[in-house]
């Protein structure tokens, strides 16, 4: 269709229409989509009943492997090279890290002095 002989009416009209098509378009997706939910439940408790297990007991397995990866947040671990016991992870600095910041000439209180003291004198360990 060309638009370009249409009144300022008429476009104002095609809009309309138009809007009115996607609102309702999206009203059918949101609908086919809470339709397909229920069938892939029925899938998933057909699944889990056909292999001989309770729904309640796969679905625990499911949700807490989702809340590890969602809610457990990995921290950095820094480890002192002189004494693996001395292992820093996050919050308030334990007093031997201090203790070496001070000695090494960096600032506890200057979170560049820490970042800094951190990367060139802590084992930096992932988990």
């Amino acid at each position: 269709m060309d638009y370009s002989e249409l009144s300022l009416e008429d476009i104002k009209r095609q809009i309309e229409e138009a809007e009115a098509r996607r609102a309702q378009l999206e009203k059918i997706l949101e609908d086919k989509r809470e339709q397909s939910k229920g069938q892939i439940v029925e899938q998933i408790r057909s699944l889990i009943f056909d292999n001989g297990y309770d729904p309640e007991e796969i679905m625990n397995l499911v949700l807490r492997r989702r809340r590890k990866l969602v809610g457990h947040r990995q921290y950095r671990r820094y480890v002192d090279p002189d004494n693996p016991d001395n292992i820093y992870i996050r919050g308030v600095l334990p007093g031997w890290m201090k203790q070496k910041m001070v000695e090494k000439g960096y600032d506890p209180s200057s979170k560049a002095d820490r970042e800094a003291f951190k990367s060139n004198y802590l084992k930096l360990v992932e988990g």
